[in-house]
């Protein structure tokens, strides 16, 4: 198992760590990650990739593209 390096200051320092990345290899030998929250818990997964380089990148995307990403709700609410 692979944990994202993050660059966040710990709580000591007085901040709030964010979410990880936790990269996992399956038993079918391809490649996923999930994103957890500071409580531990699983809050996304990841397609599945053939590569750990592929994956890596999926987080890189992740953490790119995400971090102002809007909100669309098609719910018919």
């Amino acid at each position: 198992m692979w944990v994202a390096p993050t660059t966040r200051l710990s709580p000591r320092e007085g901040a709030v760590i964010a979410g990880k990345f936790v990269l996992e290899k399956g038993s079918s030998g391809k490649f996923h990650f999930n994103l957890h929250a500071a409580n531990g818990q699983v809050i996304a997964t990841s397609q599945h990739y053939e590569s750990k380089e592929s994956a890596l990148h999926g987080i890189e995307s992740v953490k790119h593209n995400a971090a102002d990403a809007a909100v669309e709700d098609k719910t018919e609410d």
